[in-house]
């Protein structure tokens, strides 16, 4: 068993490198830097460059710390990038909240494959990888004949440490339009967007990319031997180690700058891509129903400065008619294109937390039910550590919630690949207080949802 796994960990947020005790399952080093966007010419792009110099040297002083066993990678999705003949960037790569793609969508929306082919809604800007490329294509000079390899995003790290290109079926899976989760094959846009013989091949997460090159070795002093594992979305990072350690049917609430919902061994249901519903696939290659919303971006736009603790008259006057209604981040999730408003105005910033971990909570919720969710419910990354969030998810569901007994996240999925024989990670059960008050304020709020609705429907 590989026992100090190094885990490439790049979310819309921040970059990280950390380092994973297999024997442990913990993060026994961890350095980040912000994943800023870089502003242009030519569009919004990511700091790809600056990136990769950060995990140099990082891994470089791991390494003298501690010693790399193997390497494995987790990136967020929407996100590929181009290279050329000589393997070098034959653009930058896009920032998939850019809306220059959104120019282009009649256009695109005639070639893109139906929902119930690939499992991907229509999303904006560039959420679609597909819409991306095809924006990229019309609109690049040169860059059809430029571009030779196209790889997905933890294949690119991989590609660099190791000179072996491919894609990942959890990144091709990931609202791409470019997949088709039902066959595990590429759509039919492929095709249409002139990709065929350019997009790397798919591979699961778990394989091995390959060692690192000489080049790698000679300049971070790691074994020339150390295996580089394909690697994995992010939110399908979260839900690898409850494939192994759950029996089904169970779901996992991936938090991050993006909640995601995501159901094993559900109830059969009619995914509504109108709802911010989509078939994810899991790191053996098998459709899972997803649901998602940007909770976290919510959570930060609300919050503000703000790190109150909501005290017992705080969670009184909430429970009496403070609420948040949606959507914060209008451009995903179930209630797109609904702005945000509050029932009353919090009077302090206890009262505003509260209102806006329930808020989360409730929109959680109405996310496991899009999918079908039954079984226990696994909160993974940050929100498992708001006890708000927790308690009103617990008290609206009945088979139960729980959350993991150590840090797991992201980087711990990604470092299991490497390791198949490392222990599971264990959850603790969450115990809900005060269900039927806390039910009675979701039922309150999914009506005035509801109503809402209704009314722009109208």
């Amino acid at each position: 068993m590989s026992r100090h796994i190094a885990v490439i960990d790049v979310g819309k947020t921040n970059a990280k490198l950390a380092l994973v005790d297999a024997a442990t399952l913990t993060e026994i080093a961890v350095v980040t830097r912000p994943n800023t966007v870089l502003t242009g010419p030519p569009y919004p792009h990511f700091d790809l460059r600056g990136h990769w110099a950060f995990f140099l040297t990082h891994l470089s002083s791991f390494h003298a710390k501690y010693e790399i066993d193997a390497i494995s990678i987790t990136t967020h999705g929407a996100a590929a990038v181009l290279l050329d003949l000589d393997g070098q960037l034959a653009a930058p790569m896009l920032d998939y909240e850019y809306n220059g793609p959104d120019a282009m969508q009649a256009e695109y929306n005639a070639l893109r494959p139906d929902f119930a082919a690939t499992g991907s809604p229509r999303l904006g800007a560039g959420l679609n990888l597909g819409a991306q490329l095809h924006w990229l294509f019309a609109t690049q000079n040169g860059l059809t004949d430029r571009c030779a390899h196209i790889l997905t995003y933890p294949q690119y790290w991989g590609y660099l440490l190791t000179g072996a290109m491919a894609t990942d079926v959890t990144s091709l899976g990931c609202h791409t339009d470019l997949w088709t989760p039902q066959r595990s094959a590429f759509s039919t846009l492929v095709d249409q967007l002139g990709l065929a013989g350019k997009i790397a091949p798919a591979r699961h997460s778990s394989d091995v990319l390959g060692t690192i090159s000489s080049d790698i070795a000679a300049r971070t002093g790691l074994r020339r031997d150390t295996q580089v594992h394909c690697g994995i979305h992010d939110s399908n990072a979260s839900l690898y180690p409850y494939l192994r350690s759950h029996p089904s049917p169970f779901s996992i609430v991936s938090t991050g700058t993006w909640v995601v919902a995501m159901a094993i061994g559900g109830a059969p249901v009619t995914l509504d891509p109108a709802r911010d519903t989509l078939i994810n696939v899991n790191a053996l290659g098998a459709p899972v129903p997803s649901a998602r919303f940007m909770g976290g971006r919510a959570y930060e736009l609300i919050r503000g400065t703000c790190t109150a603790t909501p005290t017992r008259a705080d969670r009184d006057a909430v429970l009496a008619g403070i609420a948040l209604y949606p959507s914060v981040a209008m451009d995903s999730g179930p209630f797109q294109n609904q702005p945000h408003q509050w029932s009353k105005t919090p009077q302090n910033d206890g009262q505003k937390m509260l209102a806006l971990s329930w808020y989360l909570a409730m929109m959680t919720d109405h996310c496991l039910s899009l999918i079908g969710a039954q079984g226990p419910t696994v909160i993974e990354g940050p929100f498992a550590k708001n006890d708000d969030f927790i308690q009103m998810l617990a008290a609206l569901r009945p088979a139960g919630v729980e959350v993991a007994a150590s840090a797991t996240g992201t980087s711990v999925g990604a470092a299991l690949l490497a390791s198949p024989d490392a222990p599971l990670p264990k959850t603790r059960k969450i115990a809900p207080k005060d269900i039927a008050c806390l039910r009675r304020y979701s039922a309150d709020w999914a009506q005035i949802v509801t109503t809402r609705e209704d009314t722009q429907c109208a």
